[in-house]
């Protein structure tokens, strides 16, 4: 009968174990630094993203308010200088299938003359856009014009210009 060796007893104190052990000391600031770091780059995207809408918003504002101003502008100086076929012309179709432009020119002929105008920034709900006017007599006053978006060309258009 042969017999096996009993194993040997454990090992004492200061035994250096087969693996090494994870480390315990700075594992705190570790994770507060790349948690830091995460937040920080969340916060600079999210900024940046939202300077990215307010400067495309404000553009498109800008653009919307100077293809309006133009518009508003030919079709006044149109009438100013009683190019009435020209001003017609402008108007939206609504407008034109609502008056021809006899009543038109009828219309807007018998209006005191204006000598010089100031349209205002667009207003995008009710597509508008105040115009403050100055008379040929000298008296002052407010109007506005109303556009509508030509669904063909994608231009404002003046729909009518209303005290």
């Amino acid at each position: 009968m042969t017999t096996t060796p009993a194993p040997p007893p454990p090992q004492g104190p200061g035994v250096v174990p087969p693996f090494p052990a994870p480390p315990v000391e700075g594992r705190g600031r570790r994770v507060g630094l790349g948690v830091g770091l995460g937040a920080g780059v969340l916060v600079l995207v999210l900024g940046g993203g939202l300077a990215a809408a307010i400067g495309l918003f404000t553009v498109a504002s800008d653009a919307l308010n100077e293809q309006a101003d133009v518009v508003v502008s030919d079709y006044l100086d149109a009438v100013r200088d009683r190019r009435y076929a020209d001003a017609y012309e402008m108007l939206c179709q609504q407008t034109k299938d609502d008056q021809t432009e006899a009543e038109f020119t009828s219309k807007v002929s018998d209006d005191e003359p204006i000598a010089s105008y100031d349209v205002g920034d667009l207003e995008t709900i009710q597509l508008s856009a105040p115009v403050d006017v100055t008379y040929a007599d000298g008296s002052t006053g407010r109007l506005e014009a109303y556009l509508q978006q030509n669904r063909r060309t994608g231009r404002f258009e003046v729909c009518s210009i209303e005290e």
